[in-house]
């Protein structure tokens, strides 16, 4: 018997079974709340507001300066640039026009850009203007019609602007200079006259070609659509009952070039009319001057940024007092850290669940009432759920039953650009096999017990690294862990740790030895523990586990 969960039968008996999604694109969204709240603060940048009218002026001007050159319905635009005004304004732009966004991570290395930027065939690009170099080493190879460069300058209040612009001379990155690819300044750009152009952009067309993030192979551009977008942040909408419409100020200092930040702390926040704190980068102590500053009220984050701040030195300094409802997704949260972030700021996070594929949000715990620590919560509304055996995919696997976690639901993804090998591996008879290995209790909340290729093997016993880091947070010296199977020649693979100490703490392997036998199975406890002043991750806080296996497994030879 298959086991599907579907949230809204379990808590609205009798309801209609969708939530009547409108046939809207992103554009039309923002358009709405730019209507209804024009005089509210859109974007606060370092202290310059923008209001909702002047976005969505900005916005529109910016679709006509992209028609004016050459884009058209269709054609892919990349952007590579940090969390700025820029980044809001011509995603929304070239998505009016019905372009197609291309996010790229800035600090993607120059043939990582090539590749991306050529394989999703970008006619045009908008980069900060210190990352402009690097496509300059790329000029042979590039197909690009036109390089628009923005400074974070542009939007800087004074005098913090004729400082950036002085610093940043003085460095050599030239702000606002015009250079070769036929580059065009954001002032220029923008200072061209340009009629406004229609918008194209219809819920069935391509919004996204959002990259995944490679940590389990290399890259693949999954394909999102306004109706894919455009439900992921009515499905949030839907699971926050409590936000108030022009009301919730968004701390955004998630990139919005992961799909996580793009969709929890610029989409959805701008459906909503609600205030965005724009940060460029996450800093830990100017995270914690933002909040107690610009108190915002909701904080979507990865447990790195929750870690990094409960750590501060002079967190007690701050007060966190404004948020009342954090969302924390990408990494499994260490019950620690919620329990202590909570006390911090008096406020709830809420541990979810997501992919690159779906838009990304599927799963979250509910901001009022019950929730389960360790577990994503519950599905989404409109979003089906199965666990199947991992071998075969095929077999539903009853309550309680670890299997590959399979998803179905509005947001999710139509396929991956151009690649219909992985598109059919991945989807198949319309259910998404997320690779991620779970199980649901008999209460409908689920758990990610961990990648399904993560799983170690160890003389025929199944070993999830995830319950063994669990335990190794537990430890009052750990201050982060990552666990991983390297190859041993008995047991097939044995367990490896690395952990972070909390400063001024020094664990001895040992110790946290003795510490994992007394609450694992001893084929669970690691054989091998390293220390590291840090871990490697990505820019949304996803340890690169497999980087550090591969580097492990050249310098252990298990035996």
């Amino acid at each position: 018997m298959t086991t599907v969960f579907i949230w809204r039968r379990r808590y609205d008996p009798g309801v209609s079974p969708s939530l009547d999604i409108p046939e809207l694109s992103l554009p039309e969204l923002f358009q709405q709340a730019a209507a209804q709240f024009p005089d509210n603060p859109a974007i606060i940048f370092f202290g310059r507001k923008i209001s909702y009218r002047s976005l969505h002026q900005a916005v529109v001007r910016a679709a006509g300066g992209l028609a004016r050159l050459g884009l058209k319905p269709g054609q892919r635009l990349a952007i590579l640039m940090p969390n700025c005004p820029q980044t809001v304004i011509i995603y929304y732009a070239a998505l009016h026009l019905g372009a197609v966004v291309v996010m790229i991570n800035p600090l993607a290395a120059p043939r990582e850009i090539l590749d991306q930027v050529q394989r999703t065939g970008a006619a045009m690009a908008v980069v900060l203007d210190h990352l402009a170099p690097k496509l300059q080493k790329l000029r042979e190879e590039l197909t690009l019609q036109q390089v628009i460069v923005a400074s974070v300058a542009d939007y800087l209040p004074r005098p913090w602007n004729w400082f950036y612009t002085y610093q940043a001379r003085r460095d050599k990155h030239q702000v606002g200079a015009r250079r070769d690819l036929d580059q065009l300044s954001w002032q220029d750009f923008l200072g061209e006259d340009a009629a406004p152009p229609p918008l194209a952009a219809r819920s069935q067309d391509i919004a996204v070609l959002q990259y995944t993030g490679g940590t389990t192979g290399l890259p693949k551009a999954a394909v999102l659509t306004h109706r894919n977008l455009v439900s992921n942040v009515l499905q949030i909408n839907a699971w926050l009952p409590h936000c108030r419409p022009g009301g919730e100020r968004v701390l955004a200092v998630l990139p919005y070039f992961h799909v996580f930040g793009m969709t929890a702390a610029m989409n959805w926040p701008l459906n909503l009319a609600g205030a965005i704190i724009l940060l460029p980068r996450f800093e830990a102590g100017s995270v914690l001057k933002t909040i107690h500053k610009y108190r915002p009220t909701v904080f979507p984050a990865v447990p790195t940024i929750f870690i990094a701040l409960i750590h501060h030195p002079r967190i007690n300094r701050y007060d966190l007092s404004s948020l009342w409802g954090c969302i924390s997704g990408s990494a499994p949260l260490p019950q620690d850290v919620q329990e202590q972030f909570e006390n911090l700021t008096r406020g709830r996070i809420i541990e979810g669940y997501g992919l690159t594929e779906t838009s990304p949000v599927t799963h979250l715990n509910p901001i009022a009432g019950p929730r389960k620590n360790g577990s994503i919560g519950l599905p989404f509304p409109d979003t089906e759920c199965r666990i199947v055996d991992a071998e075969t995919g095929c077999r539903d696997l009853p309550v309680g039953e670890v299997g590959e976690l399979l998803l179905r639901g509005p947001q999710v993804m139509s396929g991956y650009w151009e690649n219909p090998a992985e598109t059919a591996l991945a989807i198949r008879d319309g259910w998404f096999y997320t690779g991620d290995l779970a199980r649901m209790d008999e209460d409908g909340f689920f758990y990610i017990v961990d990648r399904k290729k993560d799983l170690i093997i160890a003389s025929g016993f199944n070993i999830f690294p995830r319950e063994v880091e669990e335990v190794l947070h537990q430890h009052p010296a750990v201050q982060d862990a990552v666990v991983f199977g390297v190859p041993q020649s008995y047991r097939g693979e044995t367990v490896m740790a690395i952990v972070v100490p909390k400063p001024p703490l020094t664990p001895t392997a040992e110790e946290l030895l003795d510490f994992c036998r007394e609450r694992l199975a001893a084929y669970k406890v690691p054989t091998i523990i390293e220390f590291r002043e840090e871990l490697p991750k990505t820019l949304v806080g996803k340890v690169l586990r497999r980087e550090l296996r591969d580097e492990a497994m050249t310098r252990y030879e298990c035996s």
